[in-house]
Protein backbone atom coordinates (compact mmCIF):
# COMPACT_ATOMS: atom_id res chain seq x y z
CA UNK A 1 0.00 0.00 0.00
CA UNK A 2 2.51 2.68 -1.13
CA UNK A 3 1.72 6.77 0.01
CA UNK A 4 -0.63 7.88 -3.11
CA UNK A 5 -1.51 4.36 -4.37
CA UNK A 6 -5.06 5.43 -6.09
CA UNK A 7 -7.62 8.47 -5.99
CA UNK A 8 -10.85 8.12 -4.19
CA UNK A 9 -14.56 6.70 -5.26
CA UNK A 10 -17.28 8.94 -4.45
CA UNK A 11 -18.48 8.51 -0.93
CA UNK A 12 -20.28 5.10 -0.03
CA UNK A 13 -23.49 5.14 1.44
CA UNK A 14 -25.08 1.95 2.48
CA UNK A 15 -28.55 1.01 4.23
CA UNK A 16 -28.45 -1.01 6.66
CA UNK A 17 -31.84 -2.77 8.19
CA UNK A 18 -30.93 -4.24 11.78
CA UNK A 19 -32.44 -7.43 12.72
CA UNK A 20 -35.16 -5.52 15.02
CA UNK A 21 -35.97 -3.12 12.37
CA UNK A 22 -34.27 -0.46 13.27
CA UNK A 23 -32.17 1.52 10.27
CA UNK A 24 -29.07 3.53 9.53
CA UNK A 25 -26.86 3.99 6.52
CA UNK A 26 -22.82 2.92 6.33
CA UNK A 27 -20.82 5.66 5.38
CA UNK A 28 -16.94 5.49 3.83
CA UNK A 29 -14.75 5.53 1.21
CA UNK A 30 -12.90 3.02 -1.53
CA UNK A 31 -9.90 3.33 -3.46
CA UNK A 32 -10.70 4.21 -6.99
CA UNK A 33 -7.70 1.16 -7.99
CA UNK A 34 -8.07 -2.19 -6.36
CA UNK A 35 -7.99 -2.86 -3.07
CA UNK A 36 -7.75 -5.94 -0.27
CA UNK A 37 -7.81 -4.26 2.81
CA UNK A 38 -11.66 -3.27 4.72
CA UNK A 39 -11.63 -1.42 7.70
CA UNK A 40 -14.81 -1.54 9.58
CA UNK A 41 -15.07 1.13 11.96
CA UNK A 42 -16.86 2.42 15.48
CA UNK A 43 -17.09 5.64 16.43
CA UNK A 44 -16.75 7.14 19.86
CA UNK A 45 -19.79 7.65 21.96
CA UNK A 46 -21.94 9.78 20.44
CA UNK A 47 -20.00 10.70 17.74
CA UNK A 48 -21.84 10.40 13.84
CA UNK A 49 -20.31 8.28 11.51
CA UNK A 50 -20.10 11.14 8.94
CA UNK A 51 -17.55 13.08 11.36
CA UNK A 52 -14.88 9.75 10.46
CA UNK A 53 -15.21 10.18 6.45
CA UNK A 54 -11.94 12.42 6.14
CA UNK A 55 -10.17 9.30 8.17
CA UNK A 56 -12.29 7.07 5.80
CA UNK A 57 -10.91 9.60 2.32
CA UNK A 58 -7.31 9.49 4.23
CA UNK A 59 -7.41 5.58 4.65
CA UNK A 60 -8.48 5.41 0.61
CA UNK A 61 -5.36 6.98 -0.53
CA UNK A 62 -3.11 3.97 0.41
CA UNK A 63 -5.27 1.99 -0.94
CA UNK A 64 -7.58 0.90 2.00
CA UNK A 65 -10.95 0.90 1.96
CA UNK A 66 -12.99 2.00 5.06
CA UNK A 67 -16.84 1.53 6.50
CA UNK A 68 -17.85 3.74 9.30
CA UNK A 69 -20.80 2.03 11.53
CA UNK A 70 -23.36 4.65 12.55
CA UNK A 71 -24.58 4.17 16.22
CA UNK A 72 -28.25 3.52 17.69
CA UNK A 73 -30.01 7.02 17.87
CA UNK A 74 -27.21 8.93 16.19
CA UNK A 75 -26.93 10.59 12.51
CA UNK A 76 -28.79 8.21 10.39
CA UNK A 77 -30.15 6.20 12.52
CA UNK A 78 -34.03 6.19 12.49
CA UNK A 79 -34.28 6.17 16.34
CA UNK A 80 -33.98 8.32 19.14
CA UNK A 81 -33.44 7.45 22.57
CA UNK A 82 -36.05 8.57 25.02
CA UNK A 83 -38.36 6.98 27.50
CA UNK A 84 -40.31 5.00 25.31
CA UNK A 85 -37.07 4.00 23.45
CA UNK A 86 -34.51 2.02 24.94
CA UNK A 87 -31.68 -0.37 24.34
CA UNK A 88 -28.25 -1.45 25.45
CA UNK A 89 -25.04 -2.83 24.66
CA UNK A 90 -26.90 -6.26 23.58
CA UNK A 91 -28.51 -4.60 20.28
CA UNK A 92 -25.59 -2.65 19.70
CA UNK A 93 -23.88 -5.83 19.25
CA UNK A 94 -26.19 -8.88 18.38
CA UNK A 95 -28.43 -6.55 15.88
CA UNK A 96 -26.14 -3.62 14.73
CA UNK A 97 -23.00 -4.52 14.56
CA UNK A 98 -24.09 -7.85 13.34
CA UNK A 99 -26.18 -6.43 10.51
CA UNK A 100 -23.85 -3.84 9.38
CA UNK A 101 -21.05 -6.35 8.86
CA UNK A 102 -23.17 -8.78 7.05
CA UNK A 103 -23.84 -6.03 4.62
CA UNK A 104 -20.02 -5.02 4.15
CA UNK A 105 -19.18 -8.30 4.22
CA UNK A 106 -21.46 -9.19 1.41
CA UNK A 107 -20.87 -6.40 -0.74
CA UNK A 108 -16.76 -7.17 -0.58
CA UNK A 109 -16.93 -11.15 0.16
CA UNK A 110 -12.64 -10.93 -0.53
CA UNK A 111 -11.67 -8.25 1.40
CA UNK A 112 -9.27 -9.36 4.53
CA UNK A 113 -11.84 -7.27 6.72
CA UNK A 114 -10.21 -5.66 10.40
CA UNK A 115 -12.33 -4.29 12.91
CA UNK A 116 -11.48 -1.03 14.68
CA UNK A 117 -12.83 1.99 16.39
CA UNK A 118 -12.22 5.07 18.31
CA UNK A 119 -12.95 5.73 22.40
CA UNK A 120 -15.94 3.29 23.34
CA UNK A 121 -15.93 2.41 19.77
CA UNK A 122 -12.81 0.56 19.68
CA UNK A 123 -14.25 -1.41 22.82
CA UNK A 124 -17.21 -2.52 21.29
CA UNK A 125 -15.18 -3.49 18.60
CA UNK A 126 -12.67 -5.65 20.67
CA UNK A 127 -16.24 -7.09 22.53
CA UNK A 128 -17.51 -8.11 18.72
CA UNK A 129 -14.55 -9.96 17.59
CA UNK A 130 -14.63 -11.74 21.06
CA UNK A 131 -17.82 -13.06 19.48
CA UNK A 132 -16.76 -13.57 16.17
CA UNK A 133 -12.84 -14.41 16.33
CA UNK A 134 -12.86 -15.99 12.95
CA UNK A 135 -14.52 -12.68 11.46
CA UNK A 136 -11.68 -10.38 11.37
CA UNK A 137 -7.73 -9.88 10.53
CA UNK A 138 -7.46 -7.97 13.63
CA UNK A 139 -8.23 -5.15 15.51
CA UNK A 140 -7.34 -1.10 15.26
CA UNK A 141 -7.72 1.29 18.15
CA UNK A 142 -7.08 4.88 17.90
CA UNK A 143 -7.52 6.64 21.62
CA UNK A 144 -9.26 4.12 23.13
CA UNK A 145 -8.72 2.19 26.37
CA UNK A 146 -10.85 1.18 29.38
CA UNK A 147 -12.81 3.17 31.01
CA UNK A 148 -12.29 1.64 34.72
CA UNK A 149 -12.20 4.46 37.12
CA UNK A 150 -8.94 3.46 38.90
CA UNK A 151 -6.75 3.86 36.05
CA UNK A 152 -7.59 7.76 35.43
CA UNK A 153 -6.48 10.49 37.65
CA UNK A 154 -8.97 11.78 39.93
CA UNK A 155 -10.75 8.65 39.13
CA UNK A 156 -13.32 8.83 42.10
CA UNK A 157 -14.79 11.83 40.39
CA UNK A 158 -15.11 9.82 36.93
CA UNK A 159 -16.25 6.57 39.55
CA UNK A 160 -18.98 9.08 40.92
CA UNK A 161 -19.59 9.98 37.00
CA UNK A 162 -20.31 6.31 37.03
CA UNK A 163 -23.63 6.09 39.67
CA UNK A 164 -24.42 9.50 38.88
CA UNK A 165 -25.11 9.39 34.88
CA UNK A 166 -26.93 5.87 35.01
CA UNK A 167 -29.00 7.66 38.06
CA UNK A 168 -30.45 10.51 35.31
CA UNK A 169 -30.43 8.65 32.80
CA UNK A 170 -33.26 6.46 34.39
CA UNK A 171 -34.67 10.14 35.82
CA UNK A 172 -35.23 11.39 32.23
CA UNK A 173 -35.67 8.41 30.32
CA UNK A 174 -32.19 8.96 28.86
CA UNK A 175 -28.82 10.79 29.17
CA UNK A 176 -29.06 13.91 27.87
CA UNK A 177 -25.28 14.05 26.49
CA UNK A 178 -25.30 16.72 24.64
CA UNK A 179 -26.48 19.13 27.29
CA UNK A 180 -24.06 17.80 29.86
CA UNK A 181 -21.61 17.99 27.26
CA UNK A 182 -20.53 14.38 27.35
CA UNK A 183 -21.20 12.28 24.05
CA UNK A 184 -24.95 12.34 22.49
CA UNK A 185 -28.45 11.85 23.47
CA UNK A 186 -27.53 7.95 25.18
CA UNK A 187 -30.34 5.20 25.88
CA UNK A 188 -30.24 4.07 29.53
CA UNK A 189 -29.33 0.21 28.43
CA UNK A 190 -26.27 1.40 27.13
CA UNK A 191 -25.55 4.10 29.85
CA UNK A 192 -25.95 1.20 32.88
CA UNK A 193 -23.28 -1.32 30.73
CA UNK A 194 -21.19 1.73 29.88
CA UNK A 195 -21.08 2.84 33.54
CA UNK A 196 -21.09 -1.26 34.88
CA UNK A 197 -17.65 -1.20 32.64
CA UNK A 198 -16.78 1.97 34.35
CA UNK A 199 -17.43 0.89 38.03
CA UNK A 200 -15.96 -2.58 37.94
CA UNK A 201 -13.60 -2.80 35.02
CA UNK A 202 -15.14 -5.89 33.78
CA UNK A 203 -17.47 -6.21 30.47
CA UNK A 204 -21.16 -7.99 31.32
CA UNK A 205 -23.73 -6.79 28.95
CA UNK A 206 -27.55 -6.93 30.39
CA UNK A 207 -29.31 -9.62 28.53
CA UNK A 208 -26.60 -11.43 27.06
CA UNK A 209 -24.79 -14.61 29.06
CA UNK A 210 -21.03 -14.53 27.58
CA UNK A 211 -18.11 -14.02 29.87
CA UNK A 212 -16.61 -11.37 27.93
CA UNK A 213 -13.60 -11.90 30.01
CA UNK A 214 -12.92 -14.91 29.14
CA UNK A 215 -13.04 -14.04 25.45
CA UNK A 216 -11.26 -10.89 25.36
CA UNK A 217 -8.66 -13.16 27.27
CA UNK A 218 -8.99 -16.25 24.12
CA UNK A 219 -8.66 -13.75 21.50
CA UNK A 220 -5.66 -14.06 19.05
CA UNK A 221 -6.10 -11.14 16.50
CA UNK A 222 -3.09 -8.56 15.97
CA UNK A 223 -3.87 -5.58 17.95
CA UNK A 224 -2.55 -1.94 16.68
CA UNK A 225 -3.63 0.36 19.27
CA UNK A 226 -2.36 3.92 18.60
CA UNK A 227 -2.69 6.29 21.79
CA UNK A 228 -3.02 10.53 21.79
CA UNK A 229 0.00 11.78 24.09
CA UNK A 230 -2.31 14.29 25.32
CA UNK A 231 -5.47 12.22 25.96
CA UNK A 232 -6.90 12.63 29.25
CA UNK A 233 -9.74 10.40 28.02
CA UNK A 234 -7.84 7.72 27.20
CA UNK A 235 -4.57 7.37 29.31
CA UNK A 236 -1.07 5.13 29.24
CA UNK A 237 -3.23 3.06 32.48
CA UNK A 238 -6.56 2.75 30.78
CA UNK A 239 -5.12 1.36 27.61
CA UNK A 240 -2.99 -1.25 29.10
CA UNK A 241 -6.10 -1.85 31.34
CA UNK A 242 -8.58 -3.01 28.50
CA UNK A 243 -4.95 -4.32 25.91
CA UNK A 244 -4.16 -6.55 29.27
CA UNK A 245 -7.16 -8.02 28.77
CA UNK A 246 -6.42 -9.83 25.42
CA UNK A 247 -3.41 -11.92 26.77
CA UNK A 248 -2.96 -13.98 23.51
CA UNK A 249 -3.12 -10.71 20.99
CA UNK A 250 0.16 -9.71 19.35
CA UNK A 251 -0.25 -5.90 20.46
CA UNK A 252 1.42 -3.27 18.98
CA UNK A 253 1.13 0.34 20.64
CA UNK A 254 1.99 3.65 19.00
CA UNK A 255 1.99 6.72 20.52
CA UNK A 256 1.08 9.85 18.58
CA UNK A 257 2.78 12.99 19.67
CA UNK A 258 1.63 16.53 17.84
CA UNK A 259 4.68 16.29 16.46
CA UNK A 260 3.36 13.24 14.19
CA UNK A 261 0.02 15.42 13.84
CA UNK A 262 2.08 18.82 12.19
CA UNK A 263 1.45 20.15 15.54
CA UNK A 264 -2.12 19.64 15.57
CA UNK A 265 -3.68 18.73 19.21
CA UNK A 266 -2.87 14.91 20.30
CA UNK A 267 -5.85 14.02 22.12
CA UNK A 268 -9.06 12.49 22.39
CA UNK A 269 -10.54 14.50 19.11
CA UNK A 270 -8.22 16.71 18.17
CA UNK A 271 -6.67 14.22 15.56
CA UNK A 272 -9.91 13.88 13.80
CA UNK A 273 -9.53 17.63 12.02
CA UNK A 274 -6.21 16.01 10.24
CA UNK A 275 -6.63 12.54 10.15
CA UNK A 276 -4.32 12.04 7.02
CA UNK A 277 -1.24 10.99 10.10
CA UNK A 278 -3.49 8.71 11.97
CA UNK A 279 -4.10 7.29 8.19
CA UNK A 280 -0.97 6.30 7.15
CA UNK A 281 0.19 4.51 10.76
CA UNK A 282 -2.38 2.19 10.32
CA UNK A 283 -2.27 1.68 6.45
CA UNK A 284 2.28 1.31 7.51
CA UNK A 285 0.96 -1.20 10.20
CA UNK A 286 -1.67 -3.02 7.58
CA UNK A 287 1.26 -3.47 4.79
CA UNK A 288 3.76 -4.65 7.71
CA UNK A 289 1.13 -7.05 8.66
CA UNK A 290 1.12 -8.68 5.22
CA UNK A 291 -2.17 -10.01 5.51
CA UNK A 292 -3.64 -12.93 3.87
CA UNK A 293 -6.57 -13.32 5.95
CA UNK A 294 -10.19 -13.38 4.21
CA UNK A 295 -13.14 -14.35 6.45
CA UNK A 296 -15.22 -17.36 5.51
CA UNK A 297 -18.77 -16.94 4.57
CA UNK A 298 -21.08 -16.74 6.99
CA UNK A 299 -18.57 -15.45 9.71
CA UNK A 300 -20.97 -13.50 11.54
CA UNK A 301 -24.49 -15.14 11.60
Amino acid sequence: MPATATTVKEPLVIPVSATDGCRFDLLGSEPAAEWRQLIYWIPAMGIPAKHYLALADALAVHGVAMIVHEWRGIGSSDVRAGRGCNWGYRELLQDDLAAGLAVARGRWPQANCWIGGHSLGGQLGALFASLHPDAFAGLLLVASGSPYWRRFRHGWLIGLAYTLAPLLADLLGYLPGRRIGFGGNEARGVIRDWARSGRTGRYAVDGMAEDFERQLAALQLPVLALRLRDDWFGPAASLDWLLDKLVRADRTVELITPADLGEQPADHFGWMKSPAPIAAHIARWLEARNAVFVAPPGAVA
